[in-house]
């Protein structure tokens, strides 16, 4: 049986922070994804054995039992030794200690994981919470996960809004905050599927806000078209803007042009997640020319016209 150097297999030194073991871990695992690499059976293999080494790394405690464990892990697999032998198992009698798996559930003890895996962190037949590992300790195996997704509009992301998930038994309110944002994950704990003897997974719900026919969003920030008549564009004045909380009066100044951004502070979306926050709004201006002129307009326009020839 050959020994799994989880710390090359993520590409991370043993003095690594658990921070820099997570980071390396999503890094390779979105990378040899199977999504990403369909009958590529190299990465599949790749994808697993990542799996396998965050599974232990990732776990503070399984992660100083392998430490101790060490090159010498032969020695104690052929002397045939126990946990408690080896000087990490069992506790107080009666106790059971607890981890959790990151991964599926359902490939836990199966063929995914090595038999090194197998061997030292679930080696023999345990309790009803799963099976016991090398060291004598017993694994929950809790359900898996569920995911979905909430879709609303760019009115609900601005004031906040909520959601009812029907779970099929159970319905459950889900609360979405004000400047809620196109991909944001909620987090419903102990929602997800449940497991015989072990805790329920959670559910995550990810938010897709739908384009709006008026506002674009960039980021805490709203873009929107303000149509401007040509006399107000030339001498400025006050015109209506829209905004998600209603219309705003907004100064415009003398000779603005086309295409020009005009910002109104604060009043963009909720930053969220952090109260009395926002972000800004731009108007756009759309310079509007008049459709049809009067004789006398049109004399007027000739006037000004011969007036800016003997400035120029």
């Amino acid at each position: 049986m050959e020994y799994k150097d989880y710390y090359k297999i993520l590409g991370v030194n043993k003095k690594a922070s658990q921070d820099e073991i997570k980071k390396a871990y999503r890094k390779l695992a979105v990378k040899y994804h199977p999504d990403k690499n369909q009958g590529n059976k190299a990465a599949e293999e790749r994808f697993k054995e990542i799996n396998e080494a965050y599974e232990v790394l990732g776990d503070p405690e399984k992660r100083k039992k392998y430490n101790e464990l060490g090159a010498n892990w032969k020695q104690y697999q052929d002397a045939g030794f126990t946990g408690q032998a080896y000087g990490f198992g069992g506790g107080r009698p009666g106790g059971t200690h607890y981890y959790t798996f990151k991964g599926d559930p359902s490939d836990l003890f199966g063929g995914d994981f090595s038999d090194f895996f197998k061997t030292f962190f679930g080696g023999g037949m345990g309790s009803r919470f799963g099976r016991s590992d090398f060291w004598g300790s017993e694994y929950e195996q809790p359900g898996s996960d569920l995911t979905g997704e909430i879709h609303i509009s760019l009115q609900e992301a601005y004031h906040g809004t909520h959601r009812v998930v029907n779970l099929g038994k159970e319905k459950i309110r889900v609360k979405i905050g004000p400047g809620a944002y196109d991909g944001l994950k909620l987090r419903v704990k102990g929602k997800g599927e449940k497991s015989r003897g072990g805790k329920a997974g959670d559910l995550y719900l990810t938010i897709c806000v739908n384009k709006d026919p008026v506002f674009t969003r960039k980021g805490d920030d709203l873009y929107v078209d303000l149509p401007v008549d040509l006399y107000t564009a030339l001498l400025g004045g006050r015109v209506n803007v829209r905004t998600l909380d209603g219309l705003i009066k907004m100064n415009i100044p003398e000779g603005v042009k086309n295409g020009q951004l005009l910002r109104l502070k604060g009043k963009g979306m909720p930053v969220y997640g952090k109260r009395n926050t926002y972000g800004d709004l731009y108007a756009s201006i759309q310079v509007v020319l008049p459709q049809k002129l009067t004789p006398e307009q049109k004399e007027l326009l000739r006037k000004m016209k011969e007036a800016d020839k003997q400035h120029i």
